[in-house]
């Protein structure tokens, strides 16, 4: 995401270029982490599990 790597990106789409990301430890009212969206440059990628 901008030219960085996040790896607790709950949700993402390309095409409009925003990610949701969680905010902190942050809880909403059914304990469900609350989340950001940020908008830029999406690039995704697959990790290698080593």
């Amino acid at each position: 995401f901008n030219g960085t790597e996040k790896t607790n990106v709950e949700e993402y789409c390309i095409s409009e270029g925003w990610i949701k990301v969680a905010a902190g430890k942050a809880l909403d009212r059914k304990g469900k982490p609350l989340t950001l969206k940020l908008k830029g440059q999406v690039e995704v990628w697959i990790k290698d599990g080593e």
